[in-house]
């Protein structure tokens, strides 16, 4: 069965395994998730269910937003999310996913945004090299140097790498190890880092390359 849940990024830390084998780890609250609502054929076109993470005051949530939680009787929340499960009548809207619908060994996905840094040059961007400081470079070391042809095609093509905005995207790591799971507390140790800064949310789903 295909699983999910949303989840936030606490932070990276380090465990060990019963061989002494130092583990860097990301750790992630995840869950617990309410089902907020379910999509079905016959009304929406396809089938998935929403869930929602995150407690958030009455007053900060839209009316209509609010009719739609009111709507399924359920609590608002602060993130909404829709999944495609493979067994969509195996829950009820209104019930609690925890973080032991995963198991310590398993491969998953996990989906955040990555930190924002702005607008970048090229070299922080795309690595760029640097030209050569010496021999009358000027103080354009860091530059991009030079962009394209001549006279034909007397323009540069889309796609070139320039400076520009860096991060604050949608980055995808994929087939990640559970290292260790605290169900009592909704957290998952998974080894590796995860994108995002302390705080992010993140989705973890099963692998689909596992």
């Amino acid at each position: 069965m295909q699983k999910a849940l949303i989840g936030k990024k606490i932070g990276m830390t380090q465990i060990f395994d019963e061989k002494g084998k130092v583990i860097p780890v990301t750790v992630v609250e995840a869950g617990p998730c309410t089902v907020v609502a379910k999509k079905s054929i016959e009304i929406d076109g396809y089938e998935a269910v929403q869930l929602g993470y995150g407690n958030i005051k009455v007053q900060r949530v839209t009316k209509p937003l609010m009719g739609h939680f009111k709507k399924n009787d359920v609590a608002p929340k602060r993130t909404l999310k829709e999944f495609k499960l493979d067994d969509v009548n195996s829950v009820n809207v209104g019930d609690t996913i925890k973080a032991d619908i995963f198991a310590q060994g398993d491969k998953v996905d996990v989906v955040g945004t990555s930190k924002g840094k702005g607008t970048a040059g090229s070299i922080k961007r795309w690595n760029f090299s640097r030209l050569k400081e010496s021999h009358g470079t000027g103080p354009v070391a860091r530059h991009a140097g030079s962009l394209g042809a001549c006279s034909d095609p007397s323009r540069v093509f889309k796609g070139k790498k320039l400076a520009g905005h860096l991060g604050c995207e949608r980055v995808t790591i994929q087939n990640l190890t559970i290292a260790k799971i605290d169900a009592e507390n909704n957290l998952i140790a998974i080894k590796g880092a995860i994108p995002g800064p302390k705080g992010g949310i993140v989705v973890i789903r099963n692998s689909v390359k596992a």
